[in-house]
């Protein structure tokens, strides 16, 4: 049973799928999708800044360990 689960769920998703058109029209109708396209803007870009300055402070504790 617990082998067969996968496909159970695949078929789920591809249900919930389908009806995923009323969800976009209804973004676009009520042009909440600037919205979604601004959120999904600002933690991408949140998330480079962060993977940059993580970089600089292992870049930063590399080379002080080297020196040593």
């Amino acid at each position: 049973m617990r082998k067969y689960s996968w496909i159970l769920l695949l078929f789920s998703l591809s249900a919930l799928a389908q009806d995923s058109m009323s969800l976009d029209d209804f973004f676009y109708q009520n042009q909440k999708i600037y919205v979604v396209v601004a959120v999904l803007l600002i933690i991408f870009s949140l998330l480079i800044i962060y993977l940059i300055r993580l970089d600089r402070k292992i870049t930063q504790i590399e080379k002080n360990q080297n020196e040593t």
